[in-house]
């Protein structure tokens, strides 16, 4: 593990900028840079009730500012003002059932919303590089086996994926606009499914089986033989604060996955290491969707080599542990044994250890 991430980024002559710093990555994140020293900034919406950032009562922690990305006037002038020598991109409407719902909201910021942000970074003089998180559910899916790479085709089946698509068309687009004109570099970075503590969005499988162990509710599963590539929420975070040291010393490549080291887990494989780590059974419901829609790919996996050749990243978690930690921050966190922000610290000692 490279403990040495963040010498080049403290040196910078302005924060990190991160958009959506308000959402479960994007609080953990912060905690990330703050942890190392590093000056951050940050822009989002609003916190909803239930989150981390609201949980460890995060508000005024940094200078931070609330607003939409898809006022570009509002959004420019707010980056302006806070003048950043880098920027990580996140905020965006990430839940693909969601993306059904709201399938315009979510292609508008999405999309518009990304647009937005590297036309202001291109008009802000002080930033030097821009990460954008998109997703390793842009590939396009065919439903075999083999292990995504950053070159294969891109391709969005639900709207949320789709969305995502467009928003790597914006960020290749804007790095032409940006080369042309001697401006900062532009690259995409596509995470596998993060969990860890904190996290309570909808329909996503790990906050539902907290919210099942601590309601005592039953579980409801779906699909539950999809495999996903899960991994704890700091790796991928370290790997992106990586790619950025890199993109300040030379010309990097357009996309990196960051992903795990091993084969995919199943849903089903994920629920009993969660079982057996917080000590009693679920009551589950399985409720396969596999034959009545097409909202999930059963299968997905990205193999994370570019990563691992260019910045020595590998992940710190094994899958297993991924999911055995996140379930072991929840239950000190819920009995009391730990405050968050404690927890929290613990996570990232390992990380840099």
């Amino acid at each position: 593990m490279n403990s040495n991430v963040g010498e080049v980024l403290r040196r910078l002559p302005g924060p990190i900028l991160v958009t959506g710093h308000t959402g479960f990555k994007g609080t953990w994140l912060t905690l990330l840079l703050e942890y190392l020293n590093i000056p951050v900034v940050g822009i989002s919406l609003p916190p909803e009730n239930n989150s981390l950032y609201s949980l460890m009562e995060r508000k005024n922690k940094i200078r931070e500012k609330f607003i939409d990305i898809r006022n570009l006037s509002d959004l420019q002038s707010t980056i302006q003002k806070f003048a950043p020598s880098a920027v990580l991109h996140m905020a965006a409407q990430p839940l693909v059932l969601e993306s059904y719902e709201s399938p315009i909201s979510t292609f508008e910021v999405n999309v518009i919303g990304s647009a937005n942000l590297l036309q202001s970074c291109l008009n802000t003089v002080s930033v030097k590089t821009i990460g954008v998180i998109t997703t390793d559910k842009v590939y396009r899916n065919v439903g075999s086996e083999r292990s995504f790479i950053e070159s294969d085709p891109l391709e969005g089946r639900d709207p949320y994926s789709a969305s995502k698509v467009g928003t790597e068309s914006v960020v290749t687009a804007w790095r032409e606009i940006s080369l042309n004109h001697g401006g900062p570099q532009i690259f995409s970075l596509r995470a596998g499914n993060v969990i860890g503590g904190g996290d309570r969005a909808r329909n996503r499988l790990l906050p539902d089986i907290v919210i099942s162990k601590l309601s005592g509710n039953p579980l409801e599963v779906r699909n539950p033989k999809s495999t996903r590539p899960w991994q704890h929420v700091l790796d991928p975070l370290h790997g992106y604060l990586m790619a950025l040291e890199k993109s300040l010393n030379k010309q990097i490549a357009p996309a990196y996955n960051f992903g795990p080291s091993s084969k995919s887990l199943t849903v089903d494989n994920v629920v009993k290491i969660a079982n057996n780590a917080w000590g009693d059974s679920l009551l589950i419901l399985n409720s396969d969707h596999s034959q009545k829609n097409n909202y999930e790919a059963g299968e997905l996996a990205i193999d994370t080599s570019l990563s691992s050749k260019e910045f020595n990243w590998r992940p710190r978690w094994s899958q297993e542990d991924a999911v055995r930690s996140t379930i072991n921050w929840w239950m000190q966190v819920s009995e009391g044994t730990l405050t968050p922000d404690q927890a929290c610290k613990l996570d990232m000692t390992f990380l840099l250890t």
